[in-house]
């Protein structure tokens, strides 16, 4: 997954905890989304909490690593980027996409 300098948000460990796409109601019925919540909770409880996860097992930060990768996600449903302090460190929503990035890719 291209997470280059092209890339207005960075994939750092600090942006993920902040993301608020894990409590979307885009993913709360996305038993993919929940799984990897799940793993990326353990994993950051465990010993090498401070190694960044791969993107792909990242339930979020889409804006910097673009389109989710869980197929069973719900774009009908609010999506809640305008909460994010992600999205409002960076401005996101003067750029484009300005939401839904798990569907329309990473922020540019």
């Amino acid at each position: 997954m291209d997470t280059s300098e092209s890339t207005k948000v960075p994939y750092t460990l600090a942006n993920i905890k902040k993301c608020m796409c894990p409590k979307c109601p885009v993913q709360a019925d996305s038993k993919c989304a929940m799984d990897k919540l799940d793993n990326l909770v353990k994993g950051l409880e465990s010993s090498r909490e401070r190694e960044i996860p791969e993107p792909q097992n990242v339930p979020g930060i889409y804006c910097s690593t673009g389109k989710a990768t869980c197929q069973d996600l719900n774009p009908e449903q609010q999506c809640i980027c305008y909460t994010c302090a992600v999205w409002k460190e960076y401005n996101l929503g003067e750029g484009v996409p300005s939401m839904y990035f798990c569907q329309n890719g990473k922020a540019t």
